[in-house]
């Protein structure tokens, strides 16, 4: 079979396509003819060898495709179209996934809007409520508006908490597409003081939750965005990882419950119990577009270089997409 590995750690020059053995498959497993794969930071990280998670030579954490074989102890039929979460090995003609991680794409979606969903919208659901709890009518704080964790967590929040959304992007379109998908408050960080424009439109009190994918950078405005008891949910560092000169009072002080997570290197078990709350609870929105994926660019399997440039140059709104097919 065709595949995408990296041929050393680096840029995303590395990235080649080569003949790989197609998969063996164990009992609990599905082999998945891939029609569709998703790039996300994971494999950004991945390919310049920052990682320590990546068994697989072959990079793509989601797939959407056609179960061609099964294991035993599965219940789910060849020929059926799913999408789900995959141990690496997602940019490939075919990839491993467990049985308990595939979702059935619904009828309405595409492959290409299959893949968009699993990565981001289990990372969405996960933080916004496993996580961080988030409760009906609270004030949720969401950087990266325009990511596609970001368009996930600002439709979730709307449909299940009825949230008072406020988010942020670095540019006008990104801020109108948060709008129309429901988002309250949308901040310019590029041009406006995010913390101010927080505490504005809070009444000086802040939010009760934030999904920070920034990191060190926001550090301080983050805290000063942040009510008495709230949650702060850590979950990427692209503003940097190291601080100096913390003031570990001013947490005391507002009692805040910061809490770090990362899906891609969480157990089997926790990935399937995530993937059963979600296709329980939030799947059935897709089949009345009450919940939607959300697509910036479909690249071809040859163009995954391009694929991987266009996430590093942060210029997306939703998902970058590989059509394996």
């Amino acid at each position: 079979m065709k595949a995408i590995v990296v041929e050393q750690p680096g840029g995303a020059e590395q990235l080649q396509i080569k003949e790989q053995p197609k998969p063996d498959i164990k009992a609990g497993e599905l082999l998945i003819n891939v029609k569709a794969a998703a790039i996300n930071r994971t494999d950004i990280v991945s390919r310049e060898g920052k990682s320590g998670y990546l068994d697989n030579p072959i990079l793509g954490v989601e797939v959407s495709g056609v179960v061609e074989e099964t294991g035993q102890g599965t219940n789910i039929k060849p020929g059926t179209r799913v999408m789900g979460l995959v141990n690496g090995g997602g940019y490939a003609e075919y990839a491993v996934m467990p049985a308990d991680r595939a979702m059935i794409i619904p009828e309405n979606l595409s492959f290409e809007e299959g893949v968009a969903i699993p990565e981001v919208f289990l990372t969405a659901f996960q933080t916004l409520f496993w996580l961080g709890e988030l409760q009906s009518n609270e004030t949720v704080l969401i950087h990266a508006g325009g990511s596609g964790v970001g368009t996930a967590a600002i439709q979730l929040a709307k449909q299940f908490a009825n949230a008072n959304v406020i988010t942020t992007a670095g540019s006008s379109k990104k801020l109108n597409y948060c709008r129309s998908l429901g988002a309250d408050h949308c901040i310019n960080y590029k041009e406006q003081s995010f913390e101010k424009e927080v505490l504005k439109a809070t009444n000086d009190q802040g939010v009760d939750l934030i999904l920070d994918f920034i990191g060190a950078s926001y550090w301080k405005k983050n805290l000063a965005s942040l009510k008495i008891d709230g949650r702060w949910i850590l979950i990427g560092l692209l503003g940097g990882a190291q601080l100096e000169k913390i003031n570990l009072m001013e947490l005391m002080a507002k009692r805040v419950q910061l809490k770090g997570t990362l899906l891609t290197p969480r157990s089997d078990q926790y990935k399937a119990n995530l993937t059963h709350d979600f296709v329980h609870k939030a799947l059935p929105l897709f089949d009345n577009k009450e919940i939607k994926p959300v697509i910036d660019r479909v690249f071809s399997f040859e163009e995954v270089q391009k694929a991987h440039k266009h996430m590093e140059g942060n210029k997306n709104i939703g998902k970058i997409i590989l059509k394996v097919d």
